[in-house]
């Protein structure tokens, strides 16, 4: 446990300031009074002065205010699931703040004496506490989730007296007025540290989603609509994500779609395709902003009709099918909430079924493929879109949306396809056609307009940091681990 103290006395400040203290998160605004001789005017909260400060942009929801009829009350410490900005209106109080939450940083305090000039924001998990130093004093505070009765049961407590803690209170705590719940919070030794922020993962099963669970810290994967055997969320079914519990969950990752291209052209399957691709992303990134979740969201080459070789992120939608109309239509809901990474990727590979695989066992079976030699593009490794997800979030990169694909040079399908055969050693040949050849072949099946072109920008992406692996290096590492 360390102590930081704060003393700020003065009852007119000049400039509006903001100060970090020892708790990670924990920040001491410097308030400006405008005084005359009627009294004094400031801004409590400021949002486009503040944020540009380095306050949170933490999009409060309620205003609570705490009277004291006479010096002496104490209150704490009570850590809360919410973030709060804390201020005076009328008297001075001395407050105190413990940090409760799981890390290295647990057990460390600050402590601020606050007249109207002084605010303190507090993000969620640091325990508050505070002392009233005159008679009807009154603070206010406001808080970005609306308190309900069964919000208390995710609380954490420790005790004002503890001696561990060390809070030097100004008038002594055998003096003080205390409730009876203050009294018998438990000493720092025996809190439960407030858990860290959830990250939840919708697409428990599939090649991203199998990719994302060794990289990120115990996210928890709720099922989706595609695995009907985990139906706590359904993307079909809006109210399942209503339902959900999201209370502690700082990073949401949709990692789920209806991906069956062909199968989305289909009349009995636009519903289904509609639903998952747009409704749930609608609905999802409603959650996000009213629980001010940082969303990430997977995109596609097909959200492109291929007509320009190279596809930036900031290229007009021209979509040719089904699929890729519902991917534009989700990837326009998601820009609508700013804090967001949306990741664009083409020709994605991983566990499970995808044309890499397909191929491998085409070549173990001795099977000669006809592939499309005029579709363009580089294939994108599960793998290393986890790893650009886990980039993005960690490095604290500029929201938006980013390409990510594997690195080097743009490859036909069936370049891909004989350059399996060729590091498997495979017997067969691979016999290049063109899409409309291949398409005849398929008899009356209904088939989907790909793009042509589907290589993708990676310059934006570099510039956050990441360096997208070569395709061709992890296409090698790739069937060297399963074959």
């Amino acid at each position: 446990m360390s102590l930081e103290t704060a003393s700020h006395a003065a009852p007119d400040t000049a400039e509006l300031r903001v100060e970090e203290t020892a708790v990670p998160g924990l920040l001491i605004l410097h308030l400006p009074l405008h005084t005359d001789n009627r009294g004094w005017f400031k801004e409590n909260w400021q949002r486009a002065k503040m944020t540009a400060l380095g306050l949170p942009d933490f999009a409060p929801v309620q205003n609570n205010m705490s009277f004291n009829a006479s010096a002496g009350a104490t209150r704490g410490f009570h850590a809360e699931p919410w973030d709060k900005l804390v201020s005076v209106a009328s008297g001075r109080i001395f407050g105190a703040w413990v940090d409760l939450r799981e890390g290295p940083s647990f057990g460390r305090v600050v402590t601020v004496e606050m007249g109207p000039e002084t605010g303190v924001f507090v993000p969620r998990g640091v325990g508050n506490g505070y002392q009233a130093l005159a008679d009807g004093t009154v603070y206010a505070y406001l808080v970005n989730e609306h308190w309900s009765a069964g919000a208390k049961a995710s609380y954490t407590f420790a005790n004002l007296a503890d001696p561990q803690i060390g809070v030097d209170w100004p008038i002594p705590l055998d003096r003080s007025e205390r409730s009876e719940a203050d009294l018998a919070h438990p000493p720092l030794a025996d809190v439960t540290p407030f858990a860290p922020p959830r990250t939840v993962v919708i697409g428990s099963e599939g090649q991203l989603g199998n990719s994302l669970r060794p990289l990120l810290n115990s996210p928890q994967f709720p099922g989706g609509a595609e695995f009907p055997g985990l139906d706590e969320i359904d993307l079909t079914r809006p109210e399942t994500i209503e339902a959900y519990d999201w209370q502690g969950v700082s990073t949401l990752i949709n990692a789920a779609a209806f991906t069956a291209v062909d199968a989305a052209q289909r009349p009995e399957n636009l519903a289904t395709a509609w639903a998952i691709n747009v409704t749930a992303v609608r609905h999802l990134t409603e959650i996000a902003r009213r629980h001010r979740m940082t969303l990430v969201h997977i995109s596609s080459d097909y959200v492109f009709d291929g007509s320009r070789e190279i596809h930036t992120e900031d290229e007009p939608f021209a979509p040719l099918g089904v699929y890729g109309t519902t991917k534009a239509a989700a990837d326009e809901i998601v820009a609508t909430w700013p804090r967001h990474y949306l990741l664009r990727t083409s020709w994605v590979v991983g566990r499970g079924r995808n044309f890499v695989a397909t191929m491998a066992d085409l070549a173990a079976r001795g099977i000669s493929p006809r592939v499309v030699d005029d579709q363009f593009g580089r294939l994108t490794f599960s793998d290393d879109i986890a790893a650009a997800i886990r980039h993005l979030l960690t490095t604290g990169a500029p929201h938006g949306t980013y390409n990510i694909s594997g690195d080097g040079p743009t490859c036909s399908w069936y370049d891909i396809a004989a350059r399996v055969f060729e590091l498997l050693d495979a017997p067969g040949v691979v016999t290049p056609v063109s899409t409309a050849e291949y398409d005849a072949g398929r008899g009356d099946a209904i088939t989907a307009r790909r793009p042509v072109h589907s290589t993708l920008d990676l310059s934006r992406i570099r510039a956050a940091g990441f360096t997208p692996p070569d395709a061709d290096r992890r296409l090698q590492e790739y069937l060297a681990r399963r074959y």
